[in-house]
């Protein structure tokens, strides 16, 4: 037997390296078996050089836990180790990067320890994350020279022990036995759903115990005449060792691809509407395959859907800096070596091979939309309230992908029909430019809501674009500073004519006294506070009262409610509306000449709820109030 010391450098390492994963424990699970995986990839490329002549065998990682000897066992049948092998790479190479781990880990602030991503290089040493004791047997798989098994035990101080052991197979066996604290990762559920996390991709099989399965017995049937089924057990296999990513696009079909979008998210029971599948080689590596789900209005909660893989082992969902922004709505996965994983988020971003692949992945998803919006506009249209989302994000926060996207962004209004920034403009420019020759482009942000605003400038033969999704104030601000001599204005916001301003207003039927008098009628029945009296000249056929709400100050308290805008105490502010009076309309002068003050009162409430109603704020007891007043006045 041959004792030894690790030669210690960083004092109290295995305390520190206990500390370091206390909010992440479960990443010693994923190390191991990734250098499982490693030490077998290597047993079959040594195979395929035709440097190793045996039989290869049962190449399965084995993972068991025993609830009685709290123990945590990792088996693979891949290279193993000899004795001068053992020293090497436990005592000096896996030692030395872990204990360099923990003098990085150690200088960092804490808010910084909580960004490190990835963990690789801390490897073998995490297994002292858990144990109390850590045994490791191995046999290398060379047929001559120094072959005999080997035993290597230590207990968390830097002594340990090796000496040779008989009857143990090719490959290395590591035996955790598990701290009073760490008790859980003997429980068969608990590693069950690590090993779904971070290993249900690996590239070689790995078995966690049995599991009963009922199967087919093909040619019998049960007393009611249905298949004969039986209860066998079988091997547990935990992972996929193919997944769709890895394979070329060229093998897989529309199918396959829905199918893997499945085994990512089985609980997402939506087809995604159309895929990216990323692969290249040069000037990085980089495979992973993207898909667009249906996201609509709750673009928040589509968040950490893109999983980040390196080398077919799980890292992170979390990839903001390696994606652009707007992209973290998509689902998917991304695979590739070349992303540096023991790393802040802060020296990712600044990462050259970081931004490459950033702007790669923008250029590719900006590609497939340019594909679809010619190759299939109609198909591009029946999907362009899911993609819109996606599309403003990317064109609100990337000025690149704002540059491509001019080309395949629509425009679509209340009739449901589709424009491009160029057809949109042409389609309304006869109509819809005011006296200075500015184009002025009418949205509603609720059809429903805003429907009588709506018929009244489709009546004028204005047309009207549904802006509705959370991020069209921030879009429309945008856009206005970057078209020349246009501006946008919601429907409810002024008058149509002020909103389109053409011509001269039209001569009042009342005087300037008669507008005092009638003020003082109109004010003493609404609230002052909330409501500014406005006169102006409209049509005869246009309502007595409208009530609207400045197109700025409503712009900035949307933009405000869902961040942005720079002036986050716009959410807050109270509500204030505009009431203008239509001094045009015949129902004015039938106020004015009432003689009956309770009569005058009633017709000035009735003509400010109806105004109300129409921009639903007519509710409860006032709603009560009016439907009263109107069964009054008819009867």
């Amino acid at each position: 037997m041959q004792k030894g010391k690790i030669n210690v450098q960083t004092e109290n390492i295995f305390p520190v390296i206990k500390k370091f994963l206390y909010s992440d424990h479960d990443i010693f699970l994923r190390e191991l078996i990734s250098n499982a995986v490693d030490a077998t990839q290597k047993l079959k490329v040594l195979s395929s050089l035709g440097k190793y002549k045996e039989e290869l065998g049962d190449l399965t990682i084995q993972v068991k836990v025993d609830e009685k000897k709290k123990t945590l066992t990792v088996t693979d049948r891949g290279i193993g180790m000899n004795a001068e092998e053992l020293d090497k790479y436990i005592n000096q190479i896996a030692f030395s990067s872990a204990e360099e781990f923990v003098k990085t880990y150690m200088g960092k602030s804490e808010t910084d320890q909580q960004a490190l991503i990835g963990h690789f290089g801390l490897g073998f040493y995490s297994a002292f994350m858990v144990s109390k004791k850590v045994e490791v047997r191995t046999k290398t798989y060379l047929p001559e020279g120094d072959t005999k098994a080997m035993k290597w035990v230590c207990d968390g101080s830097p002594e340990y022990t090796m000496s040779e052991i008989k009857d143990h197979d090719r490959g290395t066996e590591i035996i955790l036995h598990l701290a009073e604290d760490s008790e859980e990762y003997c429980q068969e559920s608990r590693i069950l759903e690590i090993l779904k996390k971070y290993c249900k991709f690996l590239p070689v099989p790995i078995q966690f115990g049995m599991q009963k399965t009922w199967e087919k017995v093909e040619g019998e049937k049960d007393k009611d005449g249905h298949d004969k089924t039986v209860e066998v057990e079988k091997p547990r296999i935990i992972n996929n060792v193919n997944p769709a990513w890895t394979k070329k696009p060229a093998d897989l079909k529309e199918e396959d691809y829905n199918n893997f979008y499945h085994e990512l998210y089985p609980m997402n029971f939506e087809e995604p509407m159309f895929h990216i599948h990323l692969n290249v080689d040069y000037p990085f590596k980089l495979t992973g395959i993207l898909y667009f789900p249906k996201v609509k209005r709750n673009f928040e909660v589509q968040r950490d859907k893109i999983q980040l893989y390196c080398n077919q082992v799980f890292v992170t969902d979390s990839v903001e800096g390696i994606v652009p922004d707007f992209l973290t709505l998509m689902h998917g996965v991304i695979d590739s070596p070349d992303i540096p994983l023991n790393v802040s988020r802060s020296y990712l971003q600044s990462d050259p091979n970081v931004k490459k692949i950033s702007s790669h992945i923008m250029k590719k998803v900006a590609d497939k939309l340019e594909e679809l919006f010619k190759n299939k506009r109609e198909d591009f249209e029946k999907k362009w309230d899911d993609l819109k989302i996606f599309i403003i994000y990317g064109m609100v926060t990337d000025e690149k992908f704002y540059e491509r996207a001019e080309k395949f962004f629509l425009f679509k209004n209340t009739e449901d029909q589709y424009f491009t920034f160029e057809e949109y403009k042409k389609h309304i420019e006869p109509l819809q430019t005011d006296k200075d020759k500015k184009l002025v482009y009418l949205y509603t942000s609720d059809k429903t809501e805003q429907h009588g605003f709506i018929s009244n400038a489709r009546e004028r033969g204005y047309d009207v674009l549904i802006m509705d999704s959370p991020l069209d104030m921030h879009f429309i601000n945008m856009i206005e500073h970057k078209m020349e001599k246009s501006s946008f204005a919601r429907v409810d916001s002024d008058t149509m004519d002020k909103l389109i301003n053409k011509e001269e207003a039209a001569i009042s039927k009342i005087s300037e006294d008669e507008k005092n008098k009638l003020k003082e009628i109109i004010e003493r029945n609404i609230p002052k506070d909330k409501f500014m009296v406005n006169f102006e000249t409209l049509q005869s056929e246009d309502m007595p009262f409208m009530i609207v709400q400045p197109e700025f100050m409503r712009r900035m308290k949307d933009m405000a409610a869902i961040g942005g805008g720079g002036m986050p105490f716009m959410a807050n502010m109270p509500e204030t509306y505009n009431l203008v009076v239509n001094t045009n309309n015949d129902f004015m002068l039938k106020v004015l000449n009432e003689t009956d003050e309770n009569k005058q009162n009633d017709l000035v409430k009735q003509f400010f709820d109806l105004a109300k109603l129409a921009q639903n704020l007519l509710k409860g007891e006032e709603l009560t109030g009016f439907i009263k007043r109107s069964v009054s006045l008819i009867s």
